[in-house]
């Protein structure tokens, strides 16, 4: 069956899923292979919790007529939510880069979503799996979509911008992550602006952070509309007295193409000043898109971070600050830097392992080390191997191979009342080390 065939039974369907755990009665159970299993596998049990169809690549699954079998199911459903996007024609904002594009495209949608119907990108469904299946889900009516899109080797964003064909784009940042699958910061550079080129090819538009360098510059021989945000006098959309702490304040000015603007005093409820770009943004797509001032700064004020990104928790002894989505040299730098400079009485820092970083790593986490001697700060608790590694024997830090070690020190050594800095990759599961603080 061609997905033209195809279409009808999915618009009849409650959704499209490839995890058999998340089917729903009337829902299509897609089952992709994966390095470490084979989805057809699961055909069984997603009709016995309600699926109504199943696609399959492998006939030896094939239950019954519900199976429709195709040559590839990742690839039917790709060229699937292709053809979904096609039947809508609206503004498509995708959105890539190394750190932010989560919280950015939460806040675009929070403006967005004051004055149009929107669909987004949950979680994280950002891959070449979570791009369709965003895509499939938009409903009927939907007036414009957010699309996240993530990458961790060179090629994959024009891929993923093949199957949402966006219309706009949005790069937050470049920085020092994934260098295991770019190579290097240059290849880092080369695989987010083929968001440009591919806009760039079909006379879209592309925002543009004026204060990312590299994106200036890949930016410069594009001939589509280009939408600078950042703190120049040129730019279309500008911030300026950004203050964090811990909360991110900041004033907002859209300085072209509007008569005798004002400055806007904005409170948000995020921390660090590493996230004045990401609201800039949100607040200059929301003004592109004709939105009111007034619209833009409440959506944006009103906006909670979730997931662990520069959340504030507050214990009865401690103030959290938890950002252990994930780690990488760019965004550990600048998490650090800001907690520097807020004002607390006691601070402690706590660091886990950067992962993904190939044979960066070593060199990466030592880097971080130096930066912490320089800055003199104490106290320092590192865990990971590699930061345990490249901290040697300094005294000025105390390190722990495991997080299940620093849990157990914490148990005999409870740290004073403090403000605490919680951040490193997911694949260390800091959250233990919340667990251990608010237990």
């Amino acid at each position: 069956m061609n997905v033209t065939d195809f279409y009808p039974i999915f618009l009849q369907s409650s959704k499209i899923v490839t995890d058999s755990r998340n089917v729903i009665p009337g829902s299509i159970f897609a089952g992709i292979r994966g390095e470490q299993f084979n989805g057809n596998s699961f055909v069984k049990q997603a009709f016995e919790k309600g699926a109504g169809y199943a696609l399959i690549d492998d006939p030896d699954f094939a239950i019954d007529s519900r199976c429709i079998l195709v040559p590839d199911t990742l690839k039917f459903l790709q060229d699937l939510a292709r053809y979904h996007r096609r039947k809508f024609n609206i503004p498509v904002l995708a959105i890539t880069g190394t750190n932010g594009k989560t919280t950015t495209k939460e806040l675009i949608a929070r403006v967005l979503s004051s004055s149009f119907k929107v669909h987004y990108t949950q979680g994280n469904l950002n891959n070449h799996i979570g791009v369709p299946l965003t895509l499939l889900a938009m409903p009927v009516g939907t007036e414009m979509a957010v699309i996240e899109m993530g990458a961790n080797h060179p090629g994959e964003i024009d891929f993923l911008c093949r199957i949402a064909e966006p219309t706009h784009g949005l790069i937050t940042n470049v920085g020092k992550a994934h260098l295991e699958g770019f190579g290097s910061f240059e290849g880092v550079v080369q695989t987010k602006t083929e968001l440009y080129r591919y806009l760039d090819n079909r006379g879209g538009t592309v925002f543009i952070n004026s204060g990312q360098e590299p994106l200036v510059q890949q930016a410069g021989t594009l001939k589509c509309e280009k939408i600078s945000y950042g703190q120049n006098e040129t730019d279309f959309y500008r911030s300026g007295n950004i203050k964090s702490n811990p909360m991110l304040s900041l004033q907002l000015l859209p300085a072209l193409h509007t008569t005798q603007p004002e400055w806007q005093n904005l409170h948000t409820q995020l921390i660090g000043n590493y996230n004045a770009d990401n609201v800039l943004a949100a607040a200059c797509i929301g003004w592109y898109f004709g939105i009111d001032s007034r619209l833009i700064r409440e959506s944006l004020e009103s906006y909670t971070p979730q997931n662990n990104r520069s959340q504030l928790r507050k214990t009865h002894a401690h103030t959290l600050i938890l950002d252990y989505y994930n780690a990488n040299p760019t965004s550990m730098k600048v998490a650090i830097e800001n907690f520097i400079q807020m004002e607390a009485g006691s601070k402690v820092l706590i660091l886990g392992d950067m992962f993904e970083l190939g044979s960066y790593t070593e060199a990466e986490h030592r880097s971080i080390v130096e930066l912490l001697l320089e800055w003199k700060l104490k106290p320092v608790f590192l865990i990971g191997p590699e930061f345990c590694k490249a901290a040697g024997s300094a005294p000025s830090f105390t390190c722990f191979e495991k997080t299940e070690d620093f849990t157990t020190y914490l148990m005999e050594h409870p740290v004073p009342p403090s403000t605490i800095l919680i951040k490193g990759s997911r694949g260390m599961k800091l959250e233990k080390v919340v667990d251990a603080f608010t237990a």
